[in-house]
């Protein structure tokens, strides 16, 4: 097994989620297709609930801000009654969220409607996240050994929160310290992990970042933030450069840490 030594003064582990802890294809094959087969079933369920109009007025907004590009649908406003009207508004929210995630947009009003289609979903049963097999045991020991842990993903902190709160292991909050997501700033600018560490109260080289996306390692190492690339089952190959230049690790029980030394 590769032992890939922490730095003395790494004090908190910041991870990714997708392709570092949870599996690409949990994301791509379960998260994601679930939206789209149920988002109608969804709509019609939750309708009359404000925050499902909360949402529909969102996608409705960023249709019309959206109105330039190609094969955008534009969503209806909701008529005063009849029932085939309100199905036709339907139709067209589901048209409009399956183009939008067909681009892979990252839109808030998008980002939204599938956090809460994820929480009811979490919250009646009907799916567990998926992590890795060494993460839970290694994040334990991480925290036994007084390190920080806390996330940082391009998925919403509400959605974060669902995956750890409902996850195959249960509920696993508990092991995070915090969480971050594009909010404080894309992972691929490397401001965004000087805020990262200014919120924690640490210096950048109190941190170890862990990814699978090399760009965003680039990110973090700009700001003095120590790194590793996490090679997972699914994830995108690196090249000879990539791999000859930064740390690589299979396994978070790869790490080994300065008190475990």
């Amino acid at each position: 097994m590769v032992v890939l030594s922490v730095p003395a003064e790494v004090t908190v582990i910041l991870l990714d989620i997708e392709g570092t802890t949870t599996p690409i294809a949990f994301v791509k094959d379960i998260l994601f297709p679930y939206i789209k087969e149920n988002v109608k079933e969804y709509l019609q369920t939750h309708w009359e609930e404000e925050e499902c109009q909360q949402d529909v007025s969102l996608l409705r907004k960023q249709a019309e801000e959206d109105s330039h590009l190609d094969g955008v649908v534009p969503i209806p406003a909701v008529p005063e009654n009849g029932a085939d009207d309100l199905q036709q508004t339907i139709q067209a929210v589901v048209d409009n969220v399956c183009w939008q995630m067909s681009l892979d947009r990252k839109t808030t009003a998008l980002k939204q409607l599938q956090g809460h289609m994820w929480k009811a979903a979490f919250a009646a049963g009907r799916m567990k996240a998926e992590f890795f097999e060494d993460v839970v045991p290694a994040v334990r020991k991480w925290r036994e050994a007084g390190m920080k842990v806390y996330i940082y993903s391009s998925g919403s902190v509400e959605a974060q929160k669902l995956l750890f709160g409902h996850s195959t292991e249960g509920n696993i909050l508990e092991l995070v310290d915090g969480h971050f997501d594009t909010k404080i700033g894309h992972k691929v600018e490397s401001e965004s992990y000087r805020k990262i560490a200014n919120s924690i109260g640490c210096s950048t080289n109190n941190i170890l970042f862990l990814t699978d996306v090399t760009l965003e390692a680039s990110a973090a190492e700009e700001a003095a933030v120590h790194v590793a690339v996490v090679v997972r089952p699914g994830n995108a190959g690196l090249t000879d450069d990539e791999k000859a230049y930064y740390s690589l690790i299979s396994s978070f029980s790869e790490l080994c840490l300065p008190s475990s030394t």
